[in-house]
């Protein structure tokens, strides 16, 4: 394999890029950080000052794809005005757009571990950041309520936030349709099923949804 030479500054994004464009041209993961560094004519001590592992910097791609999601959801200058509701699908449809500007990465690195608590290690710091927006969610939708007992459980809310992600990702992986527009329509239901559970009227939405998820793994 001949050595690439790298002219342009170190710096995470740099290295982030060469791991991921390493890992799609090759069809595997580095064998080891000084191998990598060496073909990429890095220094070891450069690629250590952003990272300690190959694991860290994966998890850190997990990061990114939030931040940059983040980042184009408060360059929408009407998100702001947006009821929580309609946040949660502008963040979910947005996420899955930055999902799938990298998806053959994705589905490499999610579709090449075998063992469901390996992807989810991979996943940590994005559980993180996802139960952090549902929660923020929540706790300002909280704020307006001065009886307690109308007031939503931001633990609960956030963890049903992120077992719909998981759901909608796996979705996502496998949806074949025109510009994954099933997955949209996957995003909307859940969304809705999900915030229909908190207002305390689920049973169309659940039906709905339900109907919809046997048609399209059982039809």
């Amino acid at each position: 394999m001949a050595t690439k030479t790298t002219t342009a500054k170190i710096t995470e994004g740099k290295l982030i890029t060469l791991y991921m464009d390493h890992v799609l041209e090759q069809e595997a993961y580095p064998m080891s950080i000084y191998k990598f560094c060496k073909l990429y004519k890095v220094k070891e001590e450069q690629f250590y000052e952003f990272f300690g592992s190959f694991e860290a910097l994966q998890k850190r791609i997990w990061d990114k794809f939030f931040e940059n999601t983040i980042q184009l959801l408060t360059a929408n200058k009407d998100y702001s005005g947006f009821n929580n509701r309609d946040k949660m699908l502008t963040f979910f449809y947005t996420f899955f757009e930055v999902l799938t500007l990298n998806r053959s990465y994705v589905l490499f690195a999610l579709g090449n571990s075998k063992k469901m608590p390996e992807k989810l290690e991979e996943l940590k710091g994005l559980r993180t950041h996802v139960k952090s927006f549902a929660k923020d969610l929540i706790n300002d939708a909280n704020e307006g309520k001065k009886i307690k007992v109308s007031k939503k459980s931001p633990q609960v809310f956030s963890e049903g936030a992120w077992v719909q992600f998981l759901f909608l990702l796996k979705f996502w992986m496998k949806d074949s349709s025109k510009g994954f527009e099933k997955t949209d329509v996957a995003i909307e239901k859940s969304v809705n099923t999900i915030f229909d559970v908190f207002d305390s009227t689920p049973l169309d939405s659940l039906l709905d949804f339900g109907k919809f998820l046997y048609k399209e793994n059982f039809a």
